[in-house]
């Protein structure tokens, strides 16, 4: 690359490496052990704007590269799904003939064909998708938004918006169907679970131990102020 690396995955059964850049290309890195060294191999993206963010597909026979915020893989090796800029997140068909079998049926759809949006979710109160993660299952997609909301979405029966206080959540990870892990600009991981029908906020994961204030008040407040952007 000659441009800023923007991201990079690992597929680990196949041990290789692909990255994306600035400069609009990818490379897919394979490990030469007679050599010990690493040896790239250039794909022509031939796309107009850099390439923000890469991922292999569960089966490492593929890879998905965009200029969007996020990308996730569903479990079937064939729909993606995506956080976009335009406070979107959508998921896609990346079903190629000759490569992937026809997967099972899911809620999502039957017929996958190439490059068919299969769902759109937005936030209520808009910002840019930070980041999107199927459920283990893939029946359900998390995303969460620069408006601090976590939101998840089942297809064909609407999405569930969770608002919280903090700043916004950059990862998410499912733990299980009812479980999901967010954490972001708060600086600490936070629990989600779903509790009935209804998805909410449960605990904060890791609790710093309270340190003893020998500052003076108005020291405290202003760095509390700077610690939450205000």
């Amino acid at each position: 690359h000659d441009k800023l690396v923007t991201s990079i995955d690992w597929a680990p059964e196949s041990n290789q490496l692909v990255t994306c850049s600035q400069d609009r290309n990818a490379y897919v890195w394979n490990f030469d052990l007679t050599t010990n060294k690493w040896k790239l191999t250039l794909v022509l993206l031939q796309i107009n704007r850099a390439a923000i963010f890469v991922r292999w597909s569960p089966n490492e026979n593929k890879f998905a590269v965009a200029s969007v915020l996020s990308l996730n893989w569903h479990p079937n090796n064939v729909l993606l799904a995506a956080g976009c800029a335009d406070f979107k997140a959508r998921v896609f068909s990346a079903f190629i003939k000759g490569v992937d079998q026809k997967p099972p049926s899911s809620p999502w759809g039957d017929k996958l064909l190439f490059n068919t949006i299969y769902g759109e979710f937005s936030n209520d109160s808009g910002g840019w998708i930070h980041s999107v993660s199927f459920s283990p299952s893939g029946d359900a997609l998390a995303f969460s938004g620069h408006d601090s909301q976590i939101c998840i979405a089942y297809a064909g029966s609407g999405t569930q918006n969770v608002r919280t206080t903090g700043l916004p959540y950059l990862s998410l990870l499912w733990i299980t169907e009812e479980k999901l892990i967010a954490a972001g600009y708060d600086c600490v991981p936070v629990l989600f679970e779903k509790q009935g029908q209804q998805w909410k906020f449960s605990k904060v994961i890791d609790v710093s131990k309270k340190k003893i204030a020998t500052e003076t008040t108005a020291f405290n407040r202003f760095h509390d102020w700077n610690s939450k952007g205000i």
